[in-house]
């Protein structure tokens, strides 16, 4: 009887013991997925195909997308800390790193070719034309500089049109109400404008290397999940080159996901920036670095009165993270 009940307490003594070292045995934390925001320029679609094709996954990085047409909007929920990451302009995010200087740029995403485009009623048949007229831009951000390069070549300042402050997707409509006879925009918007008897007046092909698009991070982000940083920036740069080399399947992909025709999605006038064109532009020796194009855009909104100061411009670039190695 004694040998039972001795055999019983430490069968039940164990039984504890086992439970209390489970119940104390540490939990592997998983972290939340990174949440970054992309808008409707087709060079910002790699992330989609990243998403879908599993490659962020892969890579060993959970990521949420989420699809926003209103630049302001996406800027906004960005600063308010919503968002880890967004993809942005270049001249946006100079904008956007005057009010919110703890922000850097890891990865250049696309240069614009030919995509951007200033589209116009038939009656304007040249940039000389524009004079007087109202010109569809938005203001304080990328577009604005490149309307202002646009207009050089015919002699005009922004003093000579009325710059009406407008988005993207806006500039279709617009045209069509007639308020306003010209205006910046892309795909799909660019095809939009153009069934409706609009005509391509000028395009990003004439303003080589001005307008680049990057993906930015929070620095709470950069410091607190660099690796899951560098996980995103491999399986983005994987989809780069997997939409390149399957286009079609790309362009499908892309087309099921954001619910548009396939026939408005097309990487002509668009370049597809990869790892060895990233390491060379974040180099501040590069003649055509980064540095010198965002010292552009940093100049002329000092001129034109949006910003009164940008910060300093070594900081607002990261290439850390175009080491792919985990």
């Amino acid at each position: 009887m004694f040998k039972l009940l001795k055999y019983v307490s430490i069968f039940i003594i164990t039984a504890c013991l086992l439970f209390a070292c489970h119940a104390w045995a540490p939990t592997e934390f998983k972290r939340p997925p990174l949440k970054v925001e992309f808008a409707s320029f087709v060079g910002e679609y790699p992330g989609i195909i990243a998403q879908e094709k599993g490659f962020f996954k892969a890579q060993g990085v959970d990521v949420e997308l989420i699809y926003k047409q209103h630049t302001q909007l996406e800027q906004a929920n960005f600063s308010a800390g919503k968002y880890d990451g967004i993809t942005s302009s270049l001249g946006s995010f100079i904008i956007l790193s005057a009010t919110n200087p703890d922000i850097q740029g890891v990865i250049i995403i696309d240069e614009s070719t030919g995509a951007d485009a200033v589209v116009a009623q038939s009656q304007i048949k040249t940039v000389a034309d524009l004079k007087g007229k109202k010109l569809g831009t938005n203001l304080g951000s990328f577009s604005e500089v490149f309307v202002t390069e646009m207009l050089k070549t015919a002699n005009l300042t922004s003093d000579d049109v009325n710059l009406v402050k407008s988005e993207a997707l806006e500039i279709p409509q617009r045209l069509k109400n007639n308020a306003i006879q010209a205006g910046h925009t892309w795909e799909p918007h660019l095809s939009e404008a153009l069934k409706s008897g609009e005509h391509i007046l000028f395009t990003s092909k004439q303003t080589p290397g001005l307008i680049l698009d990057m993906i930015i991070f929070r620095s709470d982000t950069i410091r607190d999940r660099p690796e899951d940083i560098r996980a995103f920036v491999r399986g983005w740069l994987q989809a780069s080159t997997y939409w390149e080399a399957n286009v079609q399947e790309g362009n499908a992909i892309i087309s099921k996901a954001l619910k548009i025709p396939s026939n408005t999605l097309s990487l002509e006038g668009v370049h597809l920036t990869d790892l060895g064109e990233n390491q060379k532009l974040f180099q501040s020796s590069n003649p055509n670095s980064i540095y010198k194009t965002a010292k552009i855009y940093g100049d002329f909104f000092i001129r034109s009165g949006n910003v009164t100061r940008i910060p300093e411009l070594k900081g607002l670039f990261n290439s850390s993270f175009l080491n792919l190695a985990s």
